[in-house]
């Protein structure tokens, strides 16, 4: 039997706290969704300022990231490289701005932001991401 780390409500107030840092250290008005490693929702934060669907974008982000294991940048560049089947693929989303958290060499969830440009999302995310490393 394998055993895995799962994300905690401690550590995804820390994953939450560290992008928000992120974001407004830039002045930056984003929307900042953590999943698990499923997709499932455990934290959404919408800063002042961020358009509604943020939330929807970045959540679906998370989510991407999550079940892909890895960057939705990935499936981005997929599609940009002529892969357009991927823009009907089930529970994915081609936008850049959703990391998967690492620990121990697992996914154990993912984090997804959306609200300003696409790497400056992503930058975002990754500062939530490697909070915990």
């Amino acid at each position: 039997m394998q055993t895995k780390a799962v994300l905690n409500q401690n550590e995804v107030t820390r994953i939450l706290a560290a992008a928000r840092a992120e974001a407004e250290a830039n002045q930056w008005t984003v929307s900042i969704a953590i999943v698990d490693d499923g997709g499932h929702p455990l934290a959404l934060e919408r800063l002042d300022g961020c358009a509604p669907i943020g939330a929807y974008i970045a959540t679906e982000k998370a989510r991407t990231a999550a079940l892909g294991r890895r960057e939705s940048k990935g499936y981005e560049d997929m599609v940009n490289g002529g892969r357009s089947a991927f823009l009907s693929a089930p529970l994915l989303t081609s936008l850049e701005g959703g990391v998967p958290v690492m620990v121990d060499g697992q996914v154990v969830g993912a984090i997804g932001v959306s609200g300003v440009k696409a790497e400056q999302d992503a930058q975002i995310a990754r500062a939530g991401a490697q909070c915990l490393a």
